[in-house]
């Protein structure tokens, strides 16, 4: 079976861009018509990972092949900024992530009793600022997955994430990461032999996955961007005296690639060629 591990939706919140934080939103894609999407381009089951919401759930809980998670913006115990992948929760379960996401031991603790799967997102990314050695330990030592194809990430970024799973022994999983409907469905994890949405959450945590799909790219990106925008114009109309930032969509992006594979290279080196040989800091 297979399934997007990361999508997002409008309950996905406000953008963290300084001045549009206020008026823009992460994503405008309506569940309902993610979930028609997400079947049409042949996922088997659907899920939705909106950040620090289960908002889809509502519309969406009436599909039997529909199960819920959520990704999770949490602190790493160095004080890192990092999105946490939660796969198969339960509403209960959302109030306990939330309460517990500046505390990164009480929320890896409460992660492990609930035996829910969760993973690194795009840990080659700047997306969520600075990253330290630390962080890469914790990862090596408590997580269960790495997400190693993300279909909005550039291909050195998972590259790296991939080689870090088959280092450190995680489970893989990927998704489209998708902020707008073109890109819902791209990329996908699949579990072979699973029929339905339990047994395919019981072969995730065996490691049964494949990965399979797109990553990101310049043109890509340029267009999940510029649809932001033309929904935003959409729904704000006050917001159309921001119409002449949308020329320019095209050089930040460009900017944004350079910085993300300056980010995913430095990282690249100092976690994975520096383990060349089996370092005791890494280990499971």
């Amino acid at each position: 079976m297979k399934c997007d591990l990361h999508v997002h939706t409008i309950h996905s919140g406000m953008c963290t861009i300084p001045l549009l934080h206020h008026i823009c939103r992460e994503s405008y894609n309506d569940p309902d018509e993610v979930y028609a999407t997400l079947k049409r381009r042949g996922m088997d089951l659907v899920t939705v990972t909106d950040h620090d919401s289960i908002g889809a759930a509502e519309p969406l809980r009436r599909h039997a092949d529909f199960f819920l998670s959520e990704e999770v913006s949490c602190l790493t115990s160095s004080g890192m900024r990092l999105h946490m992948g939660v796969y198969g929760i339960e509403e209960r379960d959302h109030v306990q992530l939330q309460r517990r996401a500046p505390d990164m031991p009480s929320l890896l603790a409460y992660l492990e009793e609930r035996d829910l799967l969760f993973s690194v997102n795009h840990v080659f990314s700047s997306l969520t600022g600075r990253r330290c050695e630390a962080d890469f330990e914790e990862f090596a030592a408590r997580f269960p997955a790495v997400e190693t194809l993300n279909g909005a990430m550039l291909e050195i970024a998972n590259r790296s994430a991939a080689a870090l799973a088959a280092q450190t022994g995680k489970i893989a999983v990927g998704g489209s990461d998708a902020h707008t409907m073109a890109s819902l469905g791209r990329t996908y994890t699949e579990v072979s032999g699973a029929r339905n949405a339990s047994e395919y959450l019981a072969g995730l945590k065996l490691g049964r996955t494949r990965v399979a799909g797109e990553s990101g790219d310049y043109l890509k990106l340029t267009r999940a961007v510029a649809s932001i925008g033309c929904d935003l114009l959409r729904e704000r109309r006050a917001a159309r005296v921001l119409l002449p930032l949308l020329a320019a969509v095209p050089l930040i992006t460009l900017v944004n690639l350079g910085l993300e594979y300056a980010f995913a290279q430095k990282w690249s080196r100092r976690v994975l060629w520096n383990r060349a040989a089996p370092r005791s800091d890494f280990a499971m």
